[in-house]
């Protein structure tokens, strides 16, 4: 599999990247690549869903998805686990990812088709859920990256008090904001 590939290549040439504390010897460095290891594997379908929210092609999206491992592992040795790791892991792909687009300061409309996900689930009507899937991608897409990254956790059913911590929002901000994207979208979707 090529994230394998992918993070042995990376942790076997990326020491440098990592800042441990002095007091650690080579082999808790090595245990310590093993578990991030571990963990990227367990958690890729999320990395990979940031990924696909805020880059547009493949090339875009891998790419993403390796400066998202990389940022992972620098921020590793510090990570103390007072939060989920998968909040942490949102939290650093997000923030990767925006301020990714920031430096690019790429705006682009269109989505992909090819690029969305899979219908999830069985459907009587699979053509017209595909259809309003597809819309609502077409429209997510028009959010701004902060909005992006609200639906996206909203959709998997994070609590707000988890968003908060990933994305640095009050509860209450959070909220209104998500009534609004509601709205938007809705706006966005109405004429189909």
């Amino acid at each position: 599999m090529q994230l394998q590939k992918f993070i042995c290549l990376f942790c076997n040439n990326s020491h440098q990247l990592a800042t441990y504390p002095t007091n650690i010897n080579t082999l808790q460095k090595q245990e310590a690549e093993k578990e991030f290891e571990k963990h990227i594997r367990e958690h890729e379908l999320l990395l990979y869903k940031v990924c696909r929210i805020y880059a547009y092609t493949d090339a875009d999206r891998q790419d993403l998805f390796q400066e998202i491992v990389i940022q992972l592992w620098k921020a590793y040795p510090k990570f103390k686990g007072g939060s989920k790791l998968s909040t942490w892991l949102y939290r650093v792909a997000i923030n990767t990812a925006i301020s990714g687009l920031r430096k690019k300061k790429i705006l682009v409309k269109n989505y992909e088709p090819a690029a969305m996900p899979e219908p999830v689930g069985e459907y009587n009507d699979a053509h017209d859920e595909e259809e309003r899937l597809r819309q609502l991608y077409n429209a997510i897409e028009q959010l701004t990256a902060v909005e992006k990254a609200i639906v996206m956790l909203y959709m998997e059913d994070r609590p707000y008090e988890e968003m908060e911590e990933i994305i640095g929002l009050s509860q209450g901000n959070l909220r209104v904001k998500m009534n609004r994207i509601k709205e938007k979208l809705r706006q966005l979707t109405k004429n189909y």
